[in-house]
């Protein structure tokens, strides 16, 4: 994300009264929130949580970009290793693919044009389920599909456990995150407390559960005084969702985020890793705009593998976002566009600023690819994760 971090104050958007009022009633009928509930609520309450509403989030009109958003460019890249892992499982008449937090179909609809411009295969043997926080959204992504005249590829989502792909893009960021600190070489968690003003503050005290502990101690953190830092429990749970769905196939998952020793070092995120988007900007204060911004935490790339790995897939690879689409052709993609009837210069200098962005390691390049198998050929490796690189 090309996100300028500013002042909060900056920021004259005010919180959703409903949703806040919410909160404050939750607060003083139990006590302190995690910031995990406090997270959920803001993010995913039903009626007035972020990701729940109507309006746009990501996308230009929304409050930050995503690769699939930012150009065709990537879903036509992510198209040669759909039609590569067709390939690897025998070239099924049946290969679906999962995608979570799909939005406005922006990923399916370059994947579907990518497919069909390599004269894939797999585009007839293609399924696409969305899954959305918001059941509504489907009804824009239906529309896309109709207007490019593919809307025989979609389908309901359910349980059952497909062959194909499962893919998240910047989905486990804004999964709720629980906020610890270290005081007196003491662990300590940061809930959410409301002041004498009604307003919302972080308050410290005894950890809600051992398992934030346990986290640290399993990937052999030690967290410096005073520093700060998320622990997302919630990777477990989801993960090995993920992974009852898959029945042959891969998992693949893309965000920004770090081993758990890079993660977790003192002397580089003293304070963690929060931070709150709001209309294409970046800043540190979660209790402003509740409801209207998002929250997003770095992901600890170490527990999405040992929950993985727990869940019986098998570790396919970690690698950069701009080794992934390097190693998939982005740049003979992006050649495409300066020849062929319909080419543009403009369309040119679109794609290619697009795609700058997506490999710059400043910006989206050095977000981290997490692949995933089950049932794939023993020794098989994908075009695009290989090799694995500095981590």
């Amino acid at each position: 994300m090309d996100l300028r971090r500013v002042p909060a104050g900056d920021l004259d958007v005010s919180s959703d009264p409903i949703l806040l009022a919410a909160i404050r009633d939750e607060i003083v009928a139990t006590g302190p929130l995690t910031f995990a509930r406090f997270m959920e609520i803001a993010l995913y309450d039903p009626e007035r949580g972020y990701y729940r509403g109507a309006a746009a989030r990501p996308g230009r009109g929304g409050d930050f970009l995503t690769a699939p958003e930012a150009h065709e460019i990537f879903g036509r890249a992510l198209a040669r290793f759909v039609d590569e892992l067709w390939r690897s499982l025998g070239r099924p008449s049946r290969f679906t693919i999962r995608e979570h937090g799909a939005g406005t179909g922006a990923l399916v609809a370059a994947l579907l044009a990518g497919l069909d411009a390599d004269g894939s295969g797999a585009l007839a043997a293609l399924r696409y389920q969305a899954v959305e926080v918001e059941p509504a959204r489907t009804a824009a992504l239906r529309a896309r599909l109709e207007a490019a005249g593919r809307a025989g590829v979609l389908e309901p989502e359910d349980d059952r456990p497909i062959d194909g792909l499962i893919f998240a893009n910047e989905v486990l960021d804004a999964l709720p995150t629980q906020r610890v600190v270290i005081r007196d070489g003491e662990l300590r968690e940061v809930f959410v407390a409301v002041d004498g003003d009604g307003g919302l503050i972080d308050v410290e005290g005894a950890p809600s559960t051992p398992l934030l502990a346990r986290r640290l101690t399993d990937e052999g953190v030690e967290l410096g005084e005073g520093q700060r830092a998320e622990i997302c429990l919630a990777i477990d749970g989801w993960v090995d969702r993920l992974a009852a769905g898959l029945g042959r196939g891969v998992a693949l998952l893309i965000d920004y985020g770090h081993p758990a020793g890079e993660l977790y070092d003192p002397s580089r995120r003293a304070a963690g890793t929060l931070a709150a988007y709001l209309r294409h900007q970046v800043h540190d204060d979660p209790y402003r705009a509740i409801g209207r911004q998002d929250l997003t935490a770095h992901v600890d790339v170490t527990a999405v593998e040992r929950a993985a790995a727990t869940a019986g897939l098998a570790h396919l690879g970690t690698t950069t976002q701009a080794a992934f689409l390097d190693g998939l052709g982005a740049g003979d993609i992006l050649v495409g566009y300066q020849s062929g009837p319909a080419a543009t210069l403009q369309a040119y200098l679109e794609a290619r600023a697009a795609l700058v962005r997506m490999i710059d390691p400043a910006a989206m390049g050095r977000f981290r690819v997490m692949a995933f198998g089950r049932g794939l050929p023993a020794g098989m490796l994908l075009r695009g994760l290989a090799p694995v690189v500095e981590r």
